[in-house]
């Protein structure tokens, strides 16, 4: 089982070094050099090397460029936020919501007839 890490208490260029040793870990396991992994993601060998060794200031196209050359788009799923509906979008959906008449009640609140 994998050890957790603890991003939080860990700098910021620490973040970028792990994850670029997961890259390296990633392409190796796939038994790529890092000129395949490159031409794969569109890429310079340099800029698999740099992001390898947590040198360089990668965007997030960079980044998923080579999660897709290494097939490894899944671990994105952690991104993902799920939809959340707010207080006031709730109250608003509520008072939308159609009301259909039971006829319970109807009863209880009329007056006895005196015949």
């Amino acid at each position: 089982m994998a050890e957790t890490i603890n991003w939080y208490g860990m700098s910021d260029p620490a973040i970028v070094s792990a994850l670029g040793e997961t890259l390296r870990q990633i392409r190796l396991q796939q038994n790529l050099t890092q000129e395949q992994l490159a031409k794969k993601a569109g890429l310079s060998r340099s800029a698999i090397s740099e992001m390898e060794n947590g040198k360089a200031a990668t965007s997030l196209l960079t980044i998923v460029q080579v999660l897709r050359a290494l097939q490894q788009l899944h671990l994105l799923d952690n991104w993902q936020v799920a939809g959340q509906v707010s207080p006031l979008q709730m109250a608003k959906l509520a008072g939308k919501e159609r009301r259909r008449a039971s006829g319970k009640g109807m009863n209880d609140k009329q007056e006895e007839s005196e015949w």
